[in-house]
């Protein structure tokens, strides 16, 4: 019985031309059996040592060859305090400089890593083990959306673990994590205590950071305070581009760092979504159902033409509003369109695990997270009111109107990765589109508090399903 069992915890999930480890190969092995009848310590270590070594002579050139292997080459990340942090590099062996956060998340790298909120950012994983399971294909689905990816490239500045593994093991690896991020020019660094970095950051809020790398002059990397550029204009699209052309209700779609899981989920309701720059003059889309504001990287301040634009937009449908939804980045900038203001986290929330409470029902969801930034709400217009407040630290998580039908949230109900608690707010806010479309405006208040029609309106919202690398 145990034999069997460890024979399929074991065996590897097979890549193309690679054998799996079955129960045969350790058919000449003799359990030790310890005085409580369970199997010997040793014996066990045999097994993993056997089962290694089988993998590693099996493993097609592509995932085992010394090429998907860093070089070694030591490193530091260094801190604006001077603190250290010593480390050896994988990925592209060169020096940089950013914000260093933390992410709590125990899965998802491939999604964080093309997340452009990361922008300009030094990630830091708290959990120890990253590149386990490698880097997926370049898939897409049906409306020609990134399947395994949250953008075409890879947007954070560096990555900082703990332990890095260069021997990855999942049925859709297609290489290595160093490889991926040595293809796109971005560093990383094992070996670091990411349990006392983490601390550090707790304590002493996000800081600039430098990735040096062993060779490279300290002084000569240039420190960069990313959150002083506007990071949105440099990752929002240059042109406008549609998805599922023809859909009932036409949304747009204010690209600020958009997530392609976003897109991916108002299409699936049957929207026609329109993608347009940050910077796009709304006034000029009046025939949309509704508008959407992304998520995205840096400083809500810094975008002050699109929160132009965006006041424009509201102040002139004065009587039959165009409902409007924001998440994250989104959610900072329709609070300041309406009159008020952000302010920098100590540390921010990032992770798949941060409780938000409804202010409506009182009912808590697990939400993933990524932001550095917050809505003061006590600069909030009379008219507008806190719909979500984080159970950890009471920061705001969600924004409504009162009476017309605007809304937007701080954390991320489009996961991946993450929970899908919140996912029906998509719902939601389409069913508010078509509303619109009839003839009907809906206050916000009643959308959250309402079941919706929609094409996902059977999904349950208490259904806490993880969304995270499921390729």
């Amino acid at each position: 019985m145990y034999l069997a069992k460890f024979s399929q915890v074991l065996a590897p999930r097979t890549l193309a031309g690679a054998h799996s480890v079955s129960v045969s190969h350790f058919a000449g092995a003799t359990p030790y059996a310890t005085s409580s009848g369970h199997l010997g310590r040793e014996w066990l270590m045999g097994m993993l040592s056997a089962a290694r070594q089988q993998r590693q002579a099996s493993a097609p050139l592509s995932t085992a060859s010394a090429s998907s292997k860093p070089s070694g080459r030591a490193g530091a990340l260094v801190f604006e305090d001077g603190t250290r942090f010593a480390g050896t590099l994988f990925g592209a062996e060169r020096s940089v400089s950013g914000e260093a956060v933390f992410q709590t998340g125990m899965v998802g790298y491939p999604e964080s890593l093309t997340d452009p909120s990361y922008s300009g950012q030094l990630l830091c994983m708290t959990y120890p083990l990253v590149g386990n399971y490698g880097v997926p294909p370049q898939d897409r689905d049906e409306y020609g959306l990134l399947t395994h990816f949250e953008s075409s490239r890879i947007h954070a500045q560096a990555l900082v673990v703990q332990d890095y593994c260069d021997e990855p093991s999942h049925f859709r690896n297609e290489q290595t994590l160093h490889q991926w991020m040595a293809s796109q020019g971005v560093p990383g660094i094992s070996g670091v205590d990411t349990r006392a970095l983490t601390k550090k950051l707790r304590n002493s809020g996000s800081m600039l950071a430098k990735l040096v790398a062993d060779g490279d002059e300290e002084d000569a990397v240039l420190q960069e305070d990313p959150n002083r550029r506007n990071l949105i204009a440099e990752v929002s699209c240059t042109e406008p581009r549609v998805y599922n052309k023809g859909g009932d209700v036409r949304i747009v779609l204010l690209d600020c760092g958009v997530k392609e899981n976003i897109v991916r989920l108002l299409v699936q309701q049957g929207a026609e979504v329109k993608v347009v720059p940050y910077n796009h003059d709304l006034l000029s889309e009046s025939d949309c159902h509704g508008v959407f504001i992304s998520n995205g990287p840096g400083d809500p301040s810094m975008a002050e033409e699109t929160t132009r634009n965006l006041r424009a937009f509201m102040d002139s449908h004065t009587e039959f509003s165009t409902p409007i939804m924001g998440i994250c980045m989104g959610n900072q900038l329709l609070a300041r369109a309406a009159g008020a203001s952000t302010y920098k986290m100590t540390f921010g929330n990032r992770g798949q695990n941060q409780p938000c409470v409804d202010a409506f029902s009182g009912r808590c969801f697990i939400t993933s997270q990524n932001h550095g930034f917050a809505v003061d709400t006590s600069t909030l217009p009379e008219d507008w009111r806190e719909s979500f407040v984080n159970a950890n630290d009471g920061s705001n998580e969600g924004l409504v109107h009162r009476s017309k039908p605007y809304y937007s949230v701080q954390f991320h109900p489009e996961h991946m990765g993450g929970p899908t608690d919140t996912e029906f707010l998509f719902a939601r806010f389409i069913y508010a589109c078509r509303l619109h479309q009839r003839g009907r405006m809906l206050a916000a208040d009643e959308v959250l508090a309402e079941p919706t029609e929609t094409k996902a309106s059977a999904k349950a919202a208490s259904a806490t399903t993880i969304k995270a690398t499921a390729y």
